[in-house]
């Protein structure tokens, strides 16, 4: 006669059956990512909508909640999860190549398809401001960190000084990207990028000159 299998027995086959890989939750969340991005860039952000998304994305609405408490969340970090390995700052042991690296692979996302999202978020952000405020917690004060420690570096190489206000000098080299990427008054080039940084990080650096800030001058 067979022995009947408990409930634990079967639990426990169920789990050695089970492939391998991520957790089926975590597929889940990867694909609402993806799929808020086709969304986007279908339908842009005045038509998005949770119901929607979840529909597209073949999941429940509390599945989406679930990670997200809105969807200027999702949205800002969708965008974020999609660009964020491209965007890490280098460590060169310049801050003149580190800065001008990560800067030019910025532009190149607002140049590509991404940057029409951008241009959905900040656009809908001045009547929205939770997509305002998602898109700086989940998208540009993460970058800003790391910007603090590669401007931190330089400082202690002794390429800029001690006293230098952080956040003005950010705000001055990535305001002008910003500005040309919303207004359109003149391109986003490498070679704006270059002149850019010489401007801005020769302001900064010390009373030792750096070759490479100098060179690009």
């Amino acid at each position: 006669m067979r022995k009947k299998r408990s409930a634990a027995d079967k639990g426990a086959s169920a789990r050695e059956k089970r492939p391998p890989g991520r957790p089926r939750s975590e597929e889940a969340r990867v694909n609402i990512l993806r799929t808020t991005l086709h969304v986007l860039g279908e339908a842009g952000f005045s038509h998005f909508t949770i119901e929607g998304l979840a529909e597209r994305a073949g999941v429940g609405k509390a599945t989406v909640y679930r990670w997200w408490p809105d969807k200027a969340a999702l949205i800002a970090d969708a965008f974020a999860t999609s660009t964020v390995n491209r965007l890490h700052f280098p460590d060169t042991g310049s801050v003149f190549t580190d800065m001008s690296q990560q800067m030019q692979r910025l532009i190149k996302i607002f140049r590509s398809p991404r940057g029409r999202i951008v241009s959905a978020i900040l656009a809908a952000g001045q009547s929205d401001h939770t997509l305002t405020a998602a898109f700086r917690e989940r998208f540009l004060m993460p970058r800003r960190r790391e910007a603090y420690a590669t401007l931190d570096r330089a400082i202690a190489r002794g390429e800029l000084r001690a006293d230098v206000d952080r956040d003005l000098l950010l705000d001055s080299l990535y305001g002008p990207i910003y500005m040309r990427f919303l207004i359109k008054h003149d391109e986003l080039t490498p070679q704006f990028v270059d002149r850019l940084c010489a401007l801005v990080l020769g302001g900064a650096r010390t009373c030792q000159r750096n070759p490479e800030v100098n060179a690009a001058d």
